[in-house]
């Protein structure tokens, strides 16, 4: 079994970004979305690994296989974005997911962010269940902090509390 390792994004990554998020967006969800529709992927710099944010990728013999993004919302609060799994290393005997995850988590903690808020789609019911097995509880859309970026599909959303290491 191949070593999965779970680093920084990196400027050279961006094609690969894009090879594992849009198929999983338009050929699994059939959500029809393109790179121009995400602006914040074409500046994952500047947008996710600003402040107290960060963007990461799992990777695979060279391959991007994950990714997940956490953006500085201010007030110690955070969103998670972009966070895809390329469907052949998914499950829990791969733990793609949930090493992206503890990453970010672990990021929040020493870094003194309260709160990792998310936004998903009704569609995603794996995704509920991991991010609730994971101790992000349902709030409402007005529970949401104003500065919280929301996304045209999103229609359900999560808060995880962080407490300081």
């Amino acid at each position: 079994m191949s070593q999965i390792e779970i680093r920084p994004f990196v400027a050279s990554d961006i094609d690969d970004v894009f090879s594992v998020i849009l198929p999983i967006q338009r050929e699994e969800f059939g959500i029809a979305i393109t790179a121009d529709d995400q602006p914040d992927l074409a500046v994952i710099s500047d947008f996710y690994q600003s402040g107290k944010g960060q963007f990461w990728v799992a990777v695979r013999d060279g391959q991007i296989v994950g990714t997940i993004g956490l953006k500085d919302i201010g007030n110690d609060q955070t969103a998670l974005r972009k966070m895809f799994v390329a469907a052949e290393v998914r499950g829990r005997e791969h733990g793609v997911a949930a090493r992206l995850l503890a990453q970010l988590v672990a990021h929040a903690e020493d870094h003194g962010i309260k709160d990792i808020f998310l936004g998903t789609t009704d569609k995603f019911l794996a995704a509920h269940r991991f991010y609730e097995k994971n101790g992000f509880s349902e709030v409402s859309k007005s529970e949401l902090p104003r500065s919280f970026p929301l996304m045209a599909v999103d229609t359900k959303f999560y808060r995880r509390g962080i407490t300081a290491a």
